[in-house]
């Protein structure tokens, strides 16, 4: 018995370490004690410092963030939770260090999934490793999306719940579900939770089909209750975030806007979500998909591996050469583009590097696609062919406008390039179950010799595609004219330009011909492999290991252009260089005042270095409030912002740069300080109105208000023997102490957002006003009063109670759904012996 219980755990075991030990191999460096350089992991750390300061000294993190955009929730930066359990992703992780525990994740995760649908270890290891090193994740590991990650390495898990569910293994089902969706939610990425989602939805559907032709109600009665508990209770656990980040979004550019801005003219609007330009940012040309399938399609990446093209067979030099250019002057196109995708706008970074889960997966699955029959193909199939419509994004408007606008949820997000995470895991799914029914399954021969020329077809088919492509696409899109211009070949240039664009096309195409070669090759060796099983000359096995180690070789060398070796520094390095106190931060530094700002002209809104020391006018932040976005858009993207509207802002000091590029700190005397009295207000009938008023009024001495708010106002008085000072200031709490002899309209220099601040008057509720567009007004009366404001969301307070709960709930689900499937198996064995 005991005999039985090793060899059944061995093969497991075995498969453990090869995780652990390819991992380990393939981010070697941190076994040298280096990190990665994660530019968004930096950001990240100098938006969320002031909130990890105040964790160390009071053990309680804020809610609200003072340093960033000059003030916003700290719901996506830092946000703290209640929960039972212990750190779940660390444990899945085995303590891995950065990055090797993403990618242990994503390949442990998804062999669960494997043997969830019944193939064996081997098999499972193939898909796992194919899963785990998909050229995305050290894509997005090098730029630091790390949330990102968390969410893809635990889709697989989720994604085996639900079929052990709908496969009518229940209890355990239940179990693996629930733990799923936990660790999927917790990952804190929504916009990955969403393309599962859809994975799972179409997957649902069609089994929800088979059931009703078989007439088997209670089975779909089972499936959605016990689906329906997982996600309820994995909802219930992320409550906290959820309900925080959808109070949020309502606030913020990802709600939608009410002004329209187009240089200096402002006009009112009515929008929900995301603009259409901002949604579909980061959009895929038609031909774009390909790089699932050949890395290089439309040239590999935008920036980093792909942009330099220049070398001795360069068609750029030799069409140059034969314009008699000496071949020292080629030099200035050092770092011309190669890449030709859609993800070049002037808006937008770039693209990092292309989402290719693999050849031998992609001809894989196309033959499973033809093969496999049953629900799980077909939700498959069809979750990826939308995907691939949606990642087109602008350049097919017609669908994804539609989606847009009508699908739930989906006007939130940016990205349609995005969406072939949805392939990621759908493709390397059912190249996986192709593998195990040819290989594996006693049917496997016949089958392969029934479907060989309908395989012979649709291989074909793909490559008369590509040929197709290869002909008929245009190579000329991300030209650059800016770098052509340095270099002198540029329009100006007409009998120059034409020969660089020639080259360059040239180029291109040679290099698509190249990936086209390269898919051949695969397409042979695969061919080949099948071949020589059908004829008994390979093992299952055998078969198997052969197309594994191609596949895992072929991915682990293109990864490799993605994530060197090179991008790892020395631990600490990276926040030493990327925070190094400069000058400007030691002399601002000196200035210990609880309230002023600084705006870094040279940061401006690429960095977050000026919020990891101070409290910054601008920085980084994917979802920013609306309306301080707006004043971004209205009064910061075109140069010098007014003096009245950053002495509001209390910007006491500026930072820029002197001719010789240095850093230089102007201090801003003229900044009002955190609170103020008006003399007047300004009252203006619309959104519009008030965001231009503020360009055109004297801040100081009148305060814009919308037109609305007066009645509630009431009368105000001027009195210049008035004084209000702030008394104390933390991010939650502030407080003021007031005297005036006439009732008073207070304006204090901190941002709007009404879904948690409440401010008290002596102890007593006083109605906030929206003032200057983004700021906060109060009605103060005459005498001397205490004026306090308090940041308690009551979604939070809220979110906190259900989500630990849930996280009680999700312990009794994990550990009795597998104790229950234990004893019902055992009964079962029992019965059997008998």
């Amino acid at each position: 018995m005991k005999s039985n219980w090793v060899k059944k755990i061995v093969p497991h075991v075995i498969a453990v370490v090869i995780f652990v030990v390819v991992s380990l191999v393939f981010c070697k460096p941190v076994l040298e004690g280096n990190v990665l350089s994660q530019h968004d992991i930096i950001g990240w750390k100098g938006a969320a410092q002031n909130a990890l300061e105040i964790k160390e000294k009071t053990g309680e993190a804020p809610l609200w963030n003072t340093a960033l955009f000059s003030g916003m929730p700290n719901y996506q930066i830092y946000l703290v939770g209640k929960s039972v359990l212990p750190d779940l992703t660390k444990i899945f992780g085995l303590g891995l260090p950065n990055p090797a525990n993403f990618l242990f994740i994503a390949c442990i995760c998804f062999y669960i999934l494997a043997l969830a649908m019944g193939l064996n270890p081997l098999t499972a290891v193939l898909g796992a490793l194919a899963y785990g090193f998909a050229t995305y994740n050290p894509v997005i590991l090098q730029a630091g999306h790390e949330t990102k990650m968390y969410a893809i390495g635990f889709m697989p898990l989720l994604l085996a719940g639900l079929l052990l569910i709908y496969n009518k293994r229940y209890w355990i089902g239940l179990a693996v579900a629930t733990l799923g969706a936990y660790q999927e939610l917790m990952s804190n990425h929504p916009q990955i939770n969403y393309y599962f989602f859809i994975i799972a939805g179409f997957i649902t559907v069609f089994y929800i089909a088979r059931w009703i032709r078989e007439k088997d109600f209670k089975q779909i009665g089972i499936a959605v209750v016990l689906s329906g508990v997982a996600a309820l209770v994995g909802l219930g656990s992320y409550y906290l975030s959820y309900a925080a980040t959808k109070e949020y979004t309502e606030f913020t550019m990802r709600g939608g806007k009410s002004v329209e801005i187009k240089g200096d003219q402002v006009t009112n609007t009515k929008t929900t979500g995301l603009d259409e330009d901002y949604a579909f940012s980061y959009s895929m040309r038609m031909q774009e998909p390909l790089v699932l399938l050949m890395p290089k399609a439309v040239g590999g990446a935008s920036i980093g591996d792909g942009t330099t093209v220049i070398g001795e067979d360069s068609k750029v030099i030799e069409k140059l050469s034969e314009q008699g250019v000496p071949a020292q002057a080629t030099a200035q196109l050092a770092n011309l583009p190669i890449y030709w995708g859609g993800m070049i706008k002037a808006s937008e970074v770039g693209t990092n590097g292309p989402p290719y889960v693999g050849a031998l997966i992609c001809l894989l699955a196309l033959i499973g696609f033809v093969i496999i029959k049953g629900p799980l193909k077909w939700g498959l199939l069809s979750a990826t062919a939308l995907s691939i419509v949606m990642s087109w994004g602008s350049f097919f408007p017609g669908i994804n406008l539609f989606l847009l606008h009508n699908l739930p949820l989906y006007n939130k997000f940016r990205a349609p390039s995005m969406a072939l995470v949805i392939p990621q895991l759908a493709l390397v799914v059912m190249a996986a179950v192709t593998v195990q029914k040819l290989f594996f399954s006693a049917e496997g021969k016949d089958l392969l010799k029934q479907h060989f020329k309908q395989i012979l077809y649709v291989l074909g088919g793909l490559i008369a595609l590509i040929v197709l492509v290869y002909l008929g696409q245009s190579y000329t899109p991300g030209l650059a004219e800016t770098m052509l211009t340095g270099g002198g070949f540029d329009k100006a240039n007409p009998s120059l330009y034409p020969a660089v664009v020639a080259g360059l096309k040239a180029d291109r195409q040679a290099l698509f011909g190249g990936q086209l070669l390269r898919t051949l090759a695969f397409v042979a060796l695969l061919l080949g492999v099948l071949y020589f099983y059908l004829k008994n000359a390979l093992k299952p096995a055998i078969a198997t290991v052969i197309l594994g180690l191609v596949l895992f070789v072929d991915l682990w060398s293109v990864d490799k252009k993605y994530l060197p070796d090179e991008v790892y520094v020395p631990k600490d390095s990276g926040d030493a260089m990327a925070f190094a106190k400069t000058p400007a931060d030691e002399q601002i530094l000196q200035d210990k005042d609880p309230h002023f700002r600084v705006l870094n002209f040279v940061e401006a809104m690429n960095g977050n270095h000026t919020a990891y020391y101070h409290r910054s006018v601008l920085g980084y932040h994917a979802a920013k409030l609306r309306i301080y976005q707006d004043i971004i858009e209205r009064y910061f993207g075109a140069g010098q912002p007014p003096q009245e509207l950053l002495n509001a802002l209390d910007t006491r000091y500026i930072i820029t740069q002197n001719q010789q590029g240095q850093l230089v700190t102007i201090p801003n005397a003229g900044a009002y300080g955190a609170a103020w009295f008006v003399k007047g207000l300004k009252p203006e009938a619309d959104a519009a109105s008030e965001l231009q008023a503020i360009g055109t009024t004297q801040l100081r001495d009148t305060a814009v208000v919308p037109q609305a708010a007066m009645a509630a106002i009431g009368s105000v008085q001027a009195d210049t023997a008035s004084r209000i000072l702030l008394t104390k200031y933390t991010n939650d709490e502030i407080e003021y102490s007031s005297t005036s002899n006439v009732p008073q309209f207070a304006v204090f220099s901190e941002v709007y957002y009404p879904a948690g601040w409440k401010a008290t008057i002596d102890g007593k509720e006083a109605p906030i006003v929206k003032t200057n567009y983004f700021m906060r007004g109060l009605v103060v009366p005459a005498g001397k009063h205490a004026v306090k404001f308090v940041f308690e969301p009551q979604t939070i307070q809220k979110g906190l109670t259900i989500s630990y709960v849930s996280s009680i709930l999700v312990v009794i689900l994990v550990l009795g759904g597998g104790a229950l499937q234990w004893w019902s198996d055992r009964r079962k064995s029992n019965k059997a012996v008998v």
